[in-house]
């Protein structure tokens, strides 16, 4: 725990929050990934934390880190020195929306790049057991503006666009499933609905709001008057 929280996150596949912690679920999640640690849980975890150790971590319940780090996380900083192609994990459900969207912006959440595929799967099998792995054109995108930055062998984005994504077809199945849902209806306003009115300007009792000017003739006045100049 002492080195994947304070000496080197990134080799595990781990960013932290600004404030250093991470979450303790994914902290048990990783360690399960190691082969020395296939027992580990939240409650070993709580032993450590109350063991003598208790002063080299620090916890809020949800949340764990290491009060000496050795790493520095600045997402701030563009990064010049990235790899061409990066790869990053997407869920399957959201395979579709990536490939036609990109990777849209979210607050408060960076997208996880990696220059190695099994470590992008390896990310990716954390929230789903078959991820896809989607390429980044990184180098393209840097060049064009998109802010990336660097932590240890990972790579930072907060998003980016689809025209510099790659990615296995989509399966059509999932095209299908999309085609076959039922649009979403708008509702249709009501030209008139019960506790509203029209205002009429002619036969308004409010003398003020009626329109001035000579009223308008009827139809058989027209008409005589058409005769007489016959």
């Amino acid at each position: 725990m002492v080195y994947i929280l304070g000496h080197s996150p990134h080799e595990f596949g781990i960013v932290p929050d600004p404030e250093g912690f991470v979450a303790i679920k994914d902290l048990v999640r990783v360690m399960h990934e190691e082969p020395d640690m296939p027992h580990a849980s939240e409650g070993s975890i709580n032993e450590v934390l109350v063991s003598g150790e208790r002063g080299i971590f620090e916890t809020d319940g949800k949340n764990i880190r290491a009060l000496s780090r050795h790493w520095v996380l600045d997402t701030t900083l563009q990064t010049t020195d990235i790899p061409s192609i990066l790869f990053t994990p997407v869920r399957r459900r959201a395979h579709v929306s990536v490939i036609e969207n990109g990777l849209i912006k979210r607050e408060d959440h960076f997208y996880i790049l990696s220059p190695d595929k099994e470590m992008a799967e390896r990310i990716g099998k954390r929230k789903d057991q078959m991820p896809v792995l989607i390429e980044v054109m990184s180098r393209r995108a840097v060049h064009d503006g998109v802010h990336i930055s660097m932590f240890g062998g990972l790579y930072l984005a907060d998003e980016i666009p689809e025209r510099f994504i790659a990615g296995p077809p989509v399966p059509k199945a999932a095209l299908q499933e999309r085609e076959a849902a039922p649009p979403v209806k708008k509702e249709k306003v009501k030209e008139f609905s019960p506790g509203s009115f029209f205002l009429d300007i002619i036969n308004d009792p409010d003398k003020s709001r009626r329109v001035k000017g000579r009223k308008k003739r009827g139809w058989k006045e027209e008409v005589r008057g058409m005769r007489r100049k016959g």
